[in-house]
């Protein structure tokens, strides 16, 4: 049974990509901004936390596999050829983005990102078994390294602040493994994008089987992490401490708990948004929604640029010490202008500004 799609997309899944930028913006937020305040706000803002940027990667993965499935299922080897070369001057452009501006957001994903397609350039013409091994291995790979390396290697966690970043060595081990999202283990959300987007997302019988395994996986990782801090606590807080650091659902570090965790929220979010944008393909929300998402690239660069540029630019002092509802206020007010632009856009625009620019720069 075929999902909806507008010019061959399926709806539900730029619906996700909006959704996950929205959150992405919360939570960066209130990093920059400040995250004291009541504790339903900062509840609040832990809910996507890990969660948004984890939804945003692994659609990345679905995007590709979307773009390469066709060359890969008729064999069109030269259809393929330029189809990669595209995705990695792509991944270049979006590692060469997000460097350029690690100075002020050294939280930045997009250098990140551009790694992990490389990765899943590799695996583009694998079986999925393969993959779905490649990606579980990346996951195994973060705890073995953390008991060979010291995690807070470079870190001063205080602040945020990251000490020999711009050396060869402090780069790498930022790159790959203790920096914000590093390769080893968050380019396993981009090969199980990949992966999920090989099965029958047009399929709404195969998406609901989707949805209710990885919410069943998601509760489960849930419970297991809380059950598991609490029984082995004893109630000590200084234990509770050390135990969460290991066995929570925290994204630093990325142990196999929260990888797991991400997976399935990301899955959970996407299988939803794909049946509510099959349902309410003609709803206006929806397709307003959708448009955001097809700007995805854009407005993560412009709620860096722009939206925290804006704040620091008339109270550069006042960074860090803003109560979270302010943070969680003025990002939901940048989304609302986001959605009203992507809307506007689009009327008369195929794609986003910078969308356009990265495609003239690939083709």
């Amino acid at each position: 049974m075929s999902l909806s799609k507008v010019n061959n997309r399926i709806i539900g899944i730029d619906v996700a990509r909006a959704l996950a930028i929205f959150g992405m913006i919360i939570v960066n937020f209130k990093i920059v901004f400040g995250g004291e305040g009541a504790a339903w706000a900062k509840t609040l803002v832990g809910l996507f936390e890990g969660k948004a940027a984890a939804t945003f990667v692994v659609l990345a993965g679905v995007g590709i596999a979307l773009i390469t499935k066709s060359a890969i299922k008729t064999k069109n080897t030269e259809k393929l050829k330029t189809t990669k070369k595209q995705i990695a001057k792509r991944a270049l452009l979006l590692f060469l983005t997000g460097i350029s501006y690690i100075t002020i957001w050294p939280a930045d994903i997009l250098h990140f990102y551009g790694i992990y397609m490389l990765v899943v350039l590799f695996l583009l013409q694998r079986s999925k078994r393969f993959i779905f091994l490649t990606g579980s291995t990346f996951i195994v790979l973060f705890p073995i390294l953390m008991a060979l390396c010291d995690y807070g290697t470079g870190w001063k966690f205080d602040t945020l602040s990251y000490q020999d970043f711009w050396t060869i060595k402090g780069f790498a081990r930022n790159l790959f493994y203790n920096g914000f999202h590093p390769v080893i283990p968050w380019a396993a959300f981009m090969v199980f994008g990949y992966w999920l987007g090989q099965q029958d997302l047009r399929n709404t019988s195969y998406v609901k089987k989707l949805f209710s395994y990885s919410l069943i996986t998601f509760v489960a990782a849930q419970l297991l992490s809380y059950l598991a801090i609490k029984l082995l606590s004893d109630g000590s807080q200084q234990m509770t401490k050390e135990i969460t650091e290991i066995l929570g659902t925290s994204p630093m570090p990325p142990l196999p708990i929260y990888m797991i965790n991400g997976v399935a929220i990301a899955f959970t979010t996407i299988s939803a948004c794909i049946l509510v944008g099959k349902k309410f393909e003609n709803s206006k929300s929806i397709n307003v929604l959708s448009k955001t998402g097809q700007l995805a690239l854009t407005f993560y660069v412009a709620h860096v640029v722009i939206g925290m540029g804006f704040i620091d630019t008339i109270t550069p002092d006042k960074l860090g010490q803003y109560p979270v509802e302010f943070s969680i206020g003025y990002a939901v007010v940048f989304s609302i202008l986001c959605m009203l632009f992507a809307a506007a856009w689009l009327k008369h625009k195929k794609s986003g500004p910078l969308e356009w620019v990265f495609r003239k720069l690939i083709n």
